[in-house]
């Protein structure tokens, strides 16, 4: 009797194990699903746009006059204004989030730690309007006086409010990454006489480097995903970005500015371009991927 017990419990937790399984299973695979439909979608959609207008013409043109008599869709002015868009906020936002990761997880006391995780919090969870509506009252007047330009709406208005959004996910996964290295390896750090910033940079940091990796990732695509925000502070203009100051559009900016009217090839360059910014943050997880597999097989 004591065995058919234990037997029917143990059935009854592998059968339940089973379940959970399979529900994950699913989840897994309905994810899959889902970025194949959008892939497929983006495919069919962009790829005519891109053979009338020749895709050459298309990812190296300067100009962009969808609505002229003669017009003209070249995206390298957005392209360019996206990489450097991304590449400014993150060298500006990767920095701040990592060292107030590092401080708040292994050196702020524990009421700092609270306040830093409130603020952290508070940024997550603004609308990213509220950020463009206070970049375009406060920091694009104030551009324009400190620098002394015609107009503070530009490219360097863009990479600041773009730095302020990705700080709440760098900071967040940097902070559980850290907090998942063993106290042990701290201890005999410590133990063999380095200092306490010594083990944190040196032992803390590199044993959660894949997580801080993932922050890093995640912050690229807040940054070249945003759209809303950077509208607000960036002019909108599809300029070529040759100075920061200067008013720009950006990937994400052109097709929602365009969407709402736009007809015919219009249209269908718009969908080119969402499959272009679509390509980009495949890239660059694919790439950021391979150089941290690379560098843990090394």
């Amino acid at each position: 009797m004591l065995q058919k017990v234990i037997y029917m419990k143990k059935f009854g937790k592998n059968k339940l194990e089973d379940i959970v399984h399979g529900i994950f299973l699913i989840l897994g695979l309905v994810t899959i699903a889902c970025v194949l439909m959008i892939t497929i979608y983006l495919v069919i959609a962009g790829i005519p746009a891109i053979k009338e207008i020749g895709l050459i013409d298309f990812l190296f043109g300067s100009k962009w006059a969808s609505t002229a008599a003669e017009p003209s869709f070249g995206i390298l002015p957005f392209i360019l204004t996206s990489i450097y868009g991304t590449a400014g906020a993150i060298i500006i936002g990767v920095p701040i989030g990592f060292m107030t990761a590092v401080f708040t997880a292994k050196v702020a006391p524990k009421k700092i730690r609270m306040a830093i995780e409130e603020a952290v919090s508070l940024l997550a969870g603004i609308p990213s309007v509220v950020y463009g509506l206070v970049g375009m009252l406060i920091l694009v007047p104030g551009i324009r006086e400190l620098f002394d330009i015609p107009d503070g709406a530009s490219l360097f208005a863009a990479i600041i409010v773009l730095a302020i959004m990705i700080l709440p996910s760098i900071i967040n996964v940097s902070l559980t990454a850290l907090e998942a290295v063993p106290k042990e390896y701290e201890e005999a750090s410590l133990a063999l006489g380095a200092t306490e910033i010594e083990t944190y940079f040196r032992v803390s940091v590199p044993a959660a480097k894949s997580g801080i990796a993932a922050a890093v990732v995640l912050g690229v695509g807040r940054a070249i995903g945003e759209a809303m925000a950077v509208m607000m502070v960036s002019g909108n203009a599809p300029n070529m970005p040759n100075s920061i100051f200067q008013s720009v559009r950006f990937l994400t900016t052109a097709v929602a500015s365009e969407m709402s009217y736009s007809s015919g090839l219009q249209r269908q360059a718009l969908f080119s371009i969402a499959l272009v910014l679509f390509l980009f943050i495949m890239m660059i997880n694919a790439l950021l991927n391979f150089l941290m597999k690379h560098e843990k097989e090394a």
